[in-house]
């Protein structure tokens, strides 16, 4: 079999794994690629995500990551939503969670695809090869952009002409020569959109990101308090942002997800914030077993709802913040305090004094001395 007829099979095959985009790339990056990784972390515009520093050389080159790597099958699984992302913004009584997360884990998913599809690569042309979802040190977009199945946009994520930017990302590193398809060029032209509806302008220029002031980043990595600056402009997103993939003007070529673990859970499309707030640790894990939000933790996600909280407006969310003012985890205490200091203006300042004498938690305590200074009172 010649090496067209070898590629013509693997793309067959893939395409009956139920991939829907498929392509091939060279088992190296760009040197643009690298370029844009080293300048994002000497920025220091990862934040918390120190791990990208200490496996920067295996991400900047598949050739360190697996030496004998020679091709990259680069494949993609659309989890288009249904419906649009936004709409539950509004809502400010309700969570808004992000698309890739309302549904199966998709890390379980895509792997699962993969090998079975790196399984009969293997068998077929006995080579050794490689499975990579996004856990591992791969500059997945980029790859997928030299495999001709999107290019990056000014959002720094994948574009699809046919899925928009609806996308999960897989790789097959493969110790077998395989020619690459001709790498998408950029179809952004002049439209900005994805930078101007970043709520809180995460994008210092078009294709960078600094990851620090995302929420997606914020809600989902940063372990710690979020920024008081940041908080008021997250609304009632609490896992994620889809702001600036869903206002791509590709998205108009997408279509819904016809893969049934990817289809959005009914009860995460739009959960009342105080059903989420009654959550303990056993029932965070039970609501969601399976999901990639599980992975952040009751107590996280919790400060993440607080906040939403924070912002609704909706003065019989109040009892939910009361309970969760003497929570034992002193990140779930401090975003209850934030969160009555606005539902609750006016009642704030009387508890204060006596919070502080009982509260010894340091970040807690600055959450009170935040609220209102006491010297106004």
């Amino acid at each position: 079999m010649n090496a067209a007829d070898i590629k013509a099979a693997i793309r067959a095959q893939a395409l009956a794994a139920g991939f829907d985009a498929v392509g091939f790339a060279p088992a190296q990056l760009a040197p643009e690629a690298k370029g844009r990784l080293q300048e994002f972390l000497n920025a220091g515009r990862h934040g918390d995500m120190g791990w990208m520093v200490e496996k920067a050389d295996r991400r900047g080159d598949p050739q360190t990551l697996w030496p004998a790597a020679r091709s990259v099958v680069v494949l993609g699984l659309n989890y288009g939503p249904d419906q649009d992302p936004l709409s539950i913004l509004a809502a400010r009584d309700r969570a808004a969670i992000s698309v890739y997360a309302r549904h199966r884990d998709y890390h379980d998913v895509v792997k699962k695809r993969l090998k079975q599809l790196g399984r009969w690569i293997a068998a077929t042309y006995g080579c050794e090869i490689k499975v990579f979802v996004d856990t591992a040190p791969v500059m997945e977009k980029p790859l997928a952009a030299q495999g001709g199945i999107g290019w990056q946009g000014k959002h720094t994520n994948l574009v699809s002409r046919a899925f928009g930017s609806w996308l999960f990302l897989g790789e097959i590193y493969l110790a077998l020569d395989v020619e690459p398809d001709a790498a998408e060029v950029d179809h952004c032209g002049a439209c900005q959109r994805c930078l101007d509806v970043c709520p809180t302008a995460a994008f210092p220029a078009p294709y960078q990101l600094d990851a620090r002031r995302c929420i997606s980043y914020l809600t989902i990595e940063h372990a710690g308090p979020i920024p008081l600056e940041f908080r008021p402009l997250m609304g009632n997103r609490i896992y994620g942002c889809d702001d600036c993939l869903s206002v791509c003007p590709w998205n108009k070529f997408a279509q819904a997800t016809p893969h049934a673990p990817l289809v959005a859970r009914e009860d995460l499309t739009a959960p009342r914030l105080a059903a989420l707030a009654a959550l303990d640790d056993a029932a965070f894990r039970a609501l969601f077993s399976g999901s990639p939000v599980k992975r952040i933790g009751r107590d996280r996600f919790l400060r993440n709802v607080l906040i939403a909280i924070g912002n609704s407006a909706a003065a019989e969310l109040l009892p939910a913040i009361e309970v969760l003012l003497s929570d034992p985890a002193p990140i779930v205490r401090g975003a209850a305090v934030w969160a009555l200091s606005r539902l609750d203006p006016g009642n704030f300042a009387a508890r204060q004094i006596l919070a502080l004498r009982e509260e010894f938690h340091p970040d807690v305590r600055s959450e009170w001395t935040a609220g209102i200074p006491i010297s106004t009172l």
